[in-house]
């Protein structure tokens, strides 16, 4: 079976679902969102970056299931006190090795272990098909629910986007959607009516909205893997995000800020 890369294996996370977490890091995507923070995880397989002190290291490290399933468990107590688990993220782990992925949702919900998959929606259905027994709760980024600025900013139309969320809703999976805001983008009330219409007109169930306001703290990155860094966006003010928290609120949505 191919092993996907995996380029970081986070413990003790509190923002990548409830409760404690261990967040496992896949390495590849297939979108470039130029606000990306880790560009570090677009390429599939390894790479060399480089570290803070000017050094070489490679960035990428294959795990067998059996490897990754005992760092896992090993903070099941943890898990088990705070309702937390492990969450598959990326890069985009909807588009890696399903069978691997697949594989490794069954041995964590075998151990008693809840999975939630972090996903930016661009993958084929199919796959959603096959993870969705295995996994407890999708925190579903929706990028722009405008498709031209989603082409425009992530190099990939919406409308596979947007037809994976519908079919996980259709299919009573939990949902977490989360919203990217970028200042004099999507930062608006008029971007937040269209997915508020959009959502109402689809009749999808999201459990709870997360308003992710753009930040750059991964520009040295793009140095380090000699990129060129596309953060060139602005934050938008906290007094904005909050009357934007109102708008969902106002429409019947619970809604957090960050996360």
């Amino acid at each position: 079976m191919k092993k996907p890369t995996i380029f970081n294996i986070q413990k003790f996370s509190t923002h990548d679902g409830p409760g404690i977490r261990t967040t496992i890091f896949f390495k590849g995507c297939p979108i470039r969102c130029e606000w990306c923070h880790n560009p570090e995880s677009q390429v599939f397989g390894p790479e060399i970056m480089l570290n803070k002190y000017g050094k070489e290291e490679l960035i990428g490290k294959d795990y067998s299931i059996r490897e990754l399933v005992k760092k896992i468990q090993s903070d099941q107590i943890f898990y088990d006190q705070s309702g937390g688990g492990v969450t598959f993220s990326g890069g985009e782990v909807m588009a890696q090795n399903m069978d691997y992925v697949v594989e490794l949702a069954q041995e964590c919900q075998r151990l008693g272990i809840t999975v939630a998959i972090d996903t930016c929606g661009v993958a084929p259905t199919e796959n959603y098909q096959r993870i969705l027994p295995y996994a407890d709760l999708f925190l579903y980024d929706l990028k722009f629910i405008d498709s031209h600025n989603h082409q425009l900013y992530t190099g990939a139309g919406n409308q596979l986007v947007l037809e994976n969320l519908r079919f996980l809703s259709e299919n009573q999976a939990e949902i977490n959607l989360r919203l990217i805001l970028l200042d004099e983008i999507n930062a608006d009330e008029v971007d937040a009516e269209a997915v508020i219409d959009w959502l109402a007109k689809e009749k999808i169930h999201v459990n709870e909205i997360s308003l992710l306001p753009y930040h750059d703290f991964g520009r040295d990155k793009y140095e380090r893997l000699k990129r060129v860094c596309t953060q060139n966006f602005i934050k938008p003010a906290d007094e904005k995000v909050e009357q934007l928290q109102k708008v969902y609120q106002d429409a019947g949505y619970q809604v957090t800020i960050g996360g």
